[in-house]
């Protein structure tokens, strides 16, 4: 359900740009037009705007000229599966909820598909000291810090949880106790938590050698700081059509230089470029592994996930990339940790 519906609610003379700036700060993507404290009057979404604007109105015209005014509604005494079949039944992501009188109650959204069960393995590293974050990783792990409502690892296992995985495997060493402590084995959350327990550092990928149990499909090592929106699904399904090894998430990164930029032969320039920009693509800490790759890790021995990835290249066998373009931060400074609080809501909430 969508909380705080009066958030969303506008009188119907609001100009068309109040009524933007209520759909941006909410992010979801639909403004409801009340009179008289309660009684809906229409529904305005993106699309409604988009055609105000094409037949050339303007950002002042009120919200009446161009609301839907006969908006599909529920009856707030329905069952909640009747709610969900009219949404699928016109299309709909929200569906307003009306008593008797007419007046709305609440705001329902169209719930996502359930996702089959998948036994595929999820490691999460989460045994970092967060040194970068300090004072606030002082005396509680960085995978502990909350980012919006919640801490940072429930909003990671949740999100693959959400996607029909379960079996998860917590790479922990500093102030380890409190991960096993809040996570335990995972039923509040509906999934299996196993724990590896690291007696000393051993990188982003050494602690694999310690697995008890070799996993008989590929799985996913993923570091305990990392946020995002990517679909594991569609991952999964990449890494087997491209047949490989290993696959590394890659997300794009944009650098300007400052200044502008001269090309030089010897002495004599060639071209100028005024603050130009650079692009690369950078490890976003997400990975899809086939068991084997697990035989070139050494045995209890600091070994990153750089090390193995280039150990892999080196022998020569299938290495693939996989573009993340959905929402990605790692929150590794303090900078990155008060942005996620800020895109917490949009994404997670």
């Amino acid at each position: 359900m969508a909380k705080h519906w009066k958030s969303i609610a506008v009188p119907s003379t609001a100009s068309m740009r109040t009524v933007m700036s209520v759909i941006d700060e909410s992010a979801m993507q639909i403004a409801l037009v009340i009179d008289d404290g309660c009684h809906l009057q229409g529904t305005i979404t993106d699309g409604d705007i988009r055609r105000a604007l094409l037949r050339g109105d303007s950002l002042d015209t009120p919200v009446s000229r161009f609301m839907n005014s006969n908006p599909i509604t529920g009856l707030v005494d329905e069952d909640p599966h009747i709610w969900q079949r009219t949404m699928e039944r016109y299309t709909l992501q929200h569906l307003p909820l009306l008593d008797a009188n007419g007046c709305i109650q609440e705001l329902v959204r169209k719930a996502q598909p359930k996702e089959p069960p998948r036994d595929n393995m999820v490691v999460l590293m989460a045994g970092g000291m967060g040194t970068r974050l300090r004072p606030l990783t002082q005396q509680r792990p960085k995978p502990l810090l909350k980012v919006g409502e919640k801490p940072i690892i429930q909003t990671i296992i949740e999100n693959f949880s959400s996607q029909g995985f379960h079996n998860f495997v917590l790479c922990i060493n500093y102030q380890g106790e409190q991960i096993k402590s809040f996570c335990g084995n995972g039923r509040q959350w509906g999934v299996k938590i196993d724990y590896i327990e690291e007696k000393k550092r051993l990188g982003t990928a050494g602690a694999l050698s310690l697995l008890t149990a070799r996993p008989d499909k590929p799985f996913f090592v993923m570091n305990g700081d990392v946020l995002t929106k990517v679909d594991f699904v569609r991952l999964l399904g990449f890494h087997e059509k491209q047949q490989n090894i290993a696959t590394m998430c890659v997300r794009e990164y944009r650098y300007q230089i400052p200044y502008g930029v001269v090309k030089l032969d010897q002495h004599r320039i060639i071209d100028l470029k005024e603050k130009p920009v650079e692009y690369y693509n950078v490890n976003a800490g997400v990975y899809f592994l086939e068991p084997t790759v697990l035989d070139r890790i050494p045995k209890n021995e600091y070994f990153d996930m750089t090390q193995l990835f280039e150990k892999l290249i080196t022998d020569n066998v299938q290495v693939g990339s996989f573009p993340l373009r959905e929402y990605w931060v790692d929150v590794g400074r303090m900078e990155d940790y008060e942005q996620a609080h800020m895109d917490y809501a949009v994404h997670f909430g």
